[in-house]
């Protein structure tokens, strides 16, 4: 699979060395044979690594460069891989025993195709990467450009610094894509789009972003001349489902949009199933498992509840399952009760835990080492001190209870 265009740049603003194909066939000469195992630094020569893999046709696994993942590298080595198989990415973030998610080659190019056309990406468009390439969203980004000859440029500081912003305004970035914890450090940086006039374009997915925050930067983009998406996804296709239209935002605010063309979006059991190209191939528990073909058959149940209107607008409700996201990393709620003395739920892009009893001293402890297990800031995490937990009559946790006292 060849994702880059001959048009396609990428560009390194702290350095300004770019992607050449030569890096590219370098890069492919130094490959070992099955799989790849690349820790996905937002350098050029990650991604002239990762292109060089697709193109041979040999199954890379994403990893964060700054993980240690000894473990998984032998839990998954092997040279018997199915041919079909493109990219595989945990599941689990810095949590538990990660499964792969299997992805296809096809769908990898498909939902890349699917972006790319709902956000009409041509050579004259220009994103910065403001999420790590080993993410899935990030990936997709990246991948929706090189596809469609426009520029990538790596930028490795962050939104909080002033380097990046320069890199905004040097590079004439159009489009940037942010989960919604970024959204709340933009709203406090006083993010004012008009101060970068090549600014057309910001995406959202990574988790739900309050009503109140769509409606706002909404506004601040179209008094610049520009738009937000609001889109919705999940690793298990490839990454990205729907896109809410921004001329249909007011209307609908609180969808998640509809399906990208080619997928589709069903109800069943009140679960949301999605079917399309970009769904996955299955998981992967061992290595043996990334020997198998299809089991998916374009048909994803995605754990999440939800609604569809008349139009095929789909409005998430709630997960089937205990999973939540801390700055757009999903996290197992049983994981957290299991490592620590708390009943946990989920909230808006935040780990939300209870702790009988604890004291004021006890409890910014419980945050620290909660933050730490789960490799984040300790804003992702929020610690309350209860006299008792609710209990059902059946002795359980009433984690409703839990989630109407936030």
């Amino acid at each position: 699979m060849n994702l880059l265009h001959p048009g396609a740049r990428v560009i390194d603003a702290a350095t300004g060395e770019t992607l050449t194909e030569e890096m590219i066939e370098a890069a492919a000469a130094s490959l070992p044979a099955g799989v790849v195992f690349l820790p996905f630094e937002t350098t050029v020569g990650a991604i002239a690594r990762y292109l060089a893999a697709l193109r041979l046709g040999r199954p890379v696994v994403l990893l964060d460069p700054d993980a240690d993942h000894s473990a998984l590298i032998e839990r998954f080595t092997t040279t018997s891989v199915h041919p079909d198989l493109a990219v595989l990415l945990t599941t689990s973030g810095s949590t538990g025993n990660p499964k792969l998610v299997r992805l296809a080659a096809d769908a990898v190019r498909a939902n890349a195709e699917q972006i790319a056309d709902v956000l009409r990406i041509g050579p004259d468009d220009v994103a910065i990467t403001t999420l790590p390439l080993f993410y899935s969203y990030g990936m997709s980004v990246l991948n929706s450009h090189l596809l469609r000859g426009a520029t990538l440029v790596l930028e490795r500081t962050g939104i909080m610094q002033r380097d990046f912003w320069t890199a905004v305004t040097e590079h004439e970035v159009t489009s940037m894509a942010f989960v919604p914890y970024q959204y709340e450090m933009l709203r406090r940086l006083r993010f004012d789009p008009a101060k970068y006039p090549a600014l057309r374009n910001l995406t959202q997915a990574g988790g739900r972003l309050r009503t109140d925050r769509v409606t706002e930067f909404a506004e601040r983009m179209a008094a610049a001349g520009g738009r937000l998406f609001v889109m919705y996804g999940q690793t298990e296709a490839a990454p990205r489902m729907a896109t809410l239209p921004p001329e249909r935002l007011d209307e609908k605010l609180g969808s998640v949009g509809q399906a990208l063309p080619g997928g589709s979006f069903a109800i069943e059991d009140d679960e949301v199933v999605y079917r399309g190209p970009n769904v996955m191939m299955g998981y992967a528990d061992t290595a043996a498992d990334l020997a198998k073909g299809d089991e998916q058959g374009g048909v994803l149940r995605t754990g999440d509840l939800g609604r569809l209107d008349e139009e095929g607008f789909l409005y998430l409700t709630g997960r089937t399952k205990r999973m939540g996201k801390v700055f757009g990393v999903r996290i197992n709620l049983d994981d957290v009760e299991k490592n620590f003395p708390v009943a946990a739920v989920a909230g808006d892009d935040k780990l939300n835990v209870f702790a009988e009893g604890a004291s004021d001293d006890e409890v910014r402890d419980l945050r620290t080492k909660i933050a730490e297990w789960l490799g984040t800031h300790f804003s992702g995490v929020s610690v309350r001190s209860v006299d008792a937990l609710p209990l059902l009559p059946n002795g359980k946790i009433d984690y409703r209870a839990l989630e109407a006292s936030l």
